[in-house]
């Protein structure tokens, strides 16, 4: 939840940055094209492809999602009932293409999931499954699981159905377009419905002491004849389709904790001390974090369009660490809490991005059928912690580089230029011997190094003295 993303609205049509972007795939070695044996085993699949018997067609899902995306997970159809709420919720059948210890389950265990890079996206699955046939786009049958889940009327989860059947999606809704209209007063009841429901999932995460971090998004927008780069916060739409994906991982979580069988995703709580170094931060930087409010309470009133406010956000999202999966073995339940969350929570809603969910699907659905776990699904679930840590870590070392590559590229005709900047982690001067500091700017969505000694919290000029792609650095140092 607090990874910095960055994202480039298509593929910049740059030489030098084009090779570069390549160079950091043969660095990082990101998993290669498709062999011919995985093309043709997807092929296979999609050929053989057995529908489920029952028939949700007539229930009008819709999918919403980043503009001009292809690899849809989920589709969701929403009601409002006397008793609160219905979350119909379908997410994309991938075990029904990807049979366990198949080729292409066997090729998706080596991914462990999509890689996304400034000028592209390298699939966890072949196309023909993940951006087509397995994909819930609209005026199309597709094999899906629908979870449909209870809510009351202050939007706390009830009762949860979970089967196997086949949907139809009837609309492709984008989050700027489907915002918009809701602003602009829509009488779309699902968008009003959305809202509705995602707040009061917001509101549930409070009561629970949980909190969702809405950090912006890195951007690169063409500049005439080069680029800059932008922060985009959130929109509210994305924070209220969030919550349905999180709703449905706690009610995951929740079937596999009472079968006693599964893996969840955890994270533990942040020790005291940090809290209170974290509480002293906000102090420092004018917001102060008191005693009359929870943690959650506190990060949902921060504005983040204020650079400080902005910052402790970022120290926020350091306050958590050590996020793994860990496999249900008879432990009490709050050692496998996800702290940020406040509740048992499990990936289950990405399956055609991410390895994991597709064994989370397939094991809710026979806890729910009331069959046993087969031992090659057992024997999956315990291979699933290490397969997700090494694949997160491959995943996030490439995007930390094309962060890096990116900042220093827009950067490199800046050098010389003044800015404003936060100092985020104050440098020092000990005997003569400067360590590096750290500092967010005002104006320009960049995290550097800088040398100089600044205190953390306070407002710095800095002066741009190295922006280098190649090696992908940037360095300030403090004016005043």
């Amino acid at each position: 939840m607090s990874d910095r993303r960055i994202r480039s609205p298509r593929p910049v049509p740059s030489s030098d940055l084009a090779q570069l972007l390549l160079g950091l795939e043969a660095e990082f070695e990101v998993p290669a094209p498709f062999d011919e044996a995985t093309l043709e085993a997807a092929e296979n699949a999609v050929a053989n492809l057995a529908m489920p018997s029952e028939d949700a067609t007539q229930i009008p899902f819709f999918t919403i999602d980043p503009e001009g995306a292809t690899d849809l997970d989920q589709a969701m159809y929403l009601e409002k009932t006397a008793e609160g709420y219905i979350v119909n919720y379908a997410i994309a059948d991938v075990p029904a293409f990807v049979e366990l210890n198949s080729v292409l389950d066997q090729v998706a265990r080596e991914r462990g999931q999509t890689f996304y890079l400034p000028h592209r996206k390298i699939t966890l699955h072949p196309p023909v499954i993940s951006e087509d046939q397995g994909s819930l786009l609209p005026d199309k049958i597709r094999p899906a699981f629908h979870w449909k889940i209870s809510l009351d009327q202050a939007g706390s989860l009830g009762t949860v159905e979970l089967k196997r059947v086949i949907i139809k999606s009837r609309a492709q809704l984008d989050y700027a377009s489907a915002q918009q209209e809701l602003d602009n007063g829509s009488e779309n009841e699902q968008l009003k419905l959305l809202a509705e429901i995602g707040a009061l999932r917001i509101e549930q995460e409070r009561l629970r002491g949980g909190a969702s971090l809405n950090l912006p998004d890195q951007e690169i927008e063409e500049d005439g004849d080069g680029y800059r780069l932008v922060s985009r916060v959130p929109l509210a739409l994305e924070e209220h389709n969030a919550q349905i994906s999180l709703l449905t991982g706690i009610a995951a979580a929740r079937f596999m904790l009472n079968a006693g069988v599964g893996i969840l995703r955890t994270m533990p709580q942040p020790e005291e001390k940090r809290l209170q170094e974290f509480r002293a931060q906000t102090q420092l930087l004018g917001h102060p974090w008191n005693d009359e409010i929870s943690y959650g309470e506190y990060l949902h009133g921060l504005d983040v369009s204020d650079p400080k406010q902005l910052v402790i956000m970022h120290r926020a999202a350091s306050l958590f660490r050590g996020a793994d999966y860990r496999l249900i073995d008879g432990q009490p339940e709050d050692e496998l809490i996800q702290a940020a969350l406040a509740a048992p929570y499990s990936h289950t809603t990405a399956p055609l991005r991410r390895l994991i969910d597709r064994f989370v699907l397939l094991t809710c659905h026979l806890i729910t059928t009331g069959e046993s776990i087969p031992d090659e699904l057992k024997d999956a679930l315990e291979q699933l912690p290490g397969l997700m840590r090494e694949s997160s870590t491959a995943a996030n070392r490439v995007s930390r580089a094309a962060l890096d590559l990116m900042e220093a590229f827009v950067l490199q005709s800046r050098v010389g230029e003044q800015f404003q900047a936060i100092i985020l982690q104050g440098g020092s001067n000990k005997d003569g011997k400067e360590s590096s500091g750290l500092l967010q700017l005002i104006d320009l969505p960049v995290t550097g190094s800088f040398t100089g000694v600044g205190d953390p919290g306070s407002i710095a000029t800095v002066k741009l003295v190295h922006a280098d792609p190649q090696q992908r650095q940037i360095n300030f140092e403090i004016v005043a």
